[in-house]
């Protein structure tokens, strides 16, 4: 029942102001750019959506964020980060409810895509079963930058810091599999590490879902990342509140 309420609570602060309209406006138009004029979807002639995937890591990389960053830095600027804390509710379920509020909004931007999908099984006949692990992959990585964003807008106040460093650390998630970055620390560190750092990205996990795999690592790779951040997100806050 609190954790509903809190939930409840953040998504309408969402929707109190206009920006979370604009927001979706700007994802909505952005992400149909990028399906069909950048990713030359009607150039392609394929019943597939793989020109709207790929994109998503990249587009996400700013709007989760965007999306996350005024969770707790909101709190602390307007005065009521303290009164929250006061409250003889667990700090868990606060940090659970406002990170699950702002999956919620995410995943419903992502519902808001479907007429692309429509589209795709208006022209043609797409693997829908791809599809759908791609969605998938596409809210789980959704949800990875948000725990991420979450937690680090529990650093500052100001919630641009709170953009950038979660942007910045998005970013190193997200690259960390990349050729060039795995080749900087092949010259000299061990197999075992840059295997681990490989494992680390984003990226890589998210190609295999949007290919149609649908793996038990990717999966467990996926909720242990927002496991982790959200664990830091209250080790954060706890800080906060014993500092006081």
């Amino acid at each position: 029942m609190v954790l509903a309420t809190i939930i409840r609570r953040e998504l309408t602060s969402y929707f109190a102001t206009p920006v979370a309209y604009v927001f979706l406006v700007i994802f909505l138009v952005l992400q149909g750019l990028f399906t069909f004029y950048q990713g030359a979807f009607f150039e392609r002639e394929q019943a597939d959506l793989a020109s709207f995937f790929a994109y998503q890591p990249w587009l996400f990389l700013f709007l989760m964020p965007a999306i996350g960053m005024r969770l707790w830095a909101e709190e602390r600027r307007s005065g009521t980060f303290e009164l929250l804390l006061t409250l003889p509710i667990p700090l868990a379920v606060i940090v659970l409810g406002k990170y699950i509020a702002a999956v919620l909004f995410a995943g419903f931007a992502l519902v808001l895509t479907a007429p692309i999908w429509i589209t795709v099984n208006w022209l043609g006949n797409p693997d829908n079963g791809v599809i759908i692990t791609g969605y998938l992959g596409s809210f789980l990585m959704a949800a990875s930058y948000l725990a991420i964003a979450t937690a680090l807008s529990a650093v500052t106040k100001n919630q641009v810091v709170a953009f950038i460093l979660s942007v910045s650390v998005c970013f190193l998630f997200l690259v960390s599999g990349l050729p060039m970055v795995l080749d900087a620390f092949s010259g000299w560190a061990p197999d075992a590490l840059v295997l681990a750092i490989a494992n680390l990205s984003l990226l890589s996990h998210f190609d295999n879902l949007q290919k149609g795999v649908i793996a038990l690592s990717d999966l467990v790779y996926f909720a242990a990342i927002i496991g982790l951040w959200l664990w830091i997100n209250r080790v954060l806050i706890e800080s906060k509140r014993e500092a006081g």
